[in-house]
């Protein structure tokens, strides 16, 4: 697989979205829930989708701060 490189030696999956393609997603499955014309079975997959992409960003910010922590603190014990 290829992989793209940020900073710091951070890698992702180069078919990885990052956290603002997962939230521009969501927002795309949010306007197509509000059409009164999508079926409920329809409305519940997206609706699971959204879900499970909401969860990844969660993950993601998660990650985030753990390396925010991690770098405040070898910083501060300098």
């Amino acid at each position: 697989a290829l992989y793209m490189c940020r900073n710091k030696g951070k890698c992702m999956k180069k078919d990885e979205e990052s956290f603002e393609q997962k939230l521009e997603k969501a927002k795309v499955i949010l306007e197509n829930l509000s059409n009164p014309e999508l079926s409920l079975a329809d409305g519940m997959k997206k609706y699971q989708e959204g879900i499970n992409i909401l969860k990844e960003a969660t993950k993601m910010i998660e990650e985030a701060k753990l390396e925010y922590t991690k770098l405040q603190m070898s910083e501060d014990s300098k």
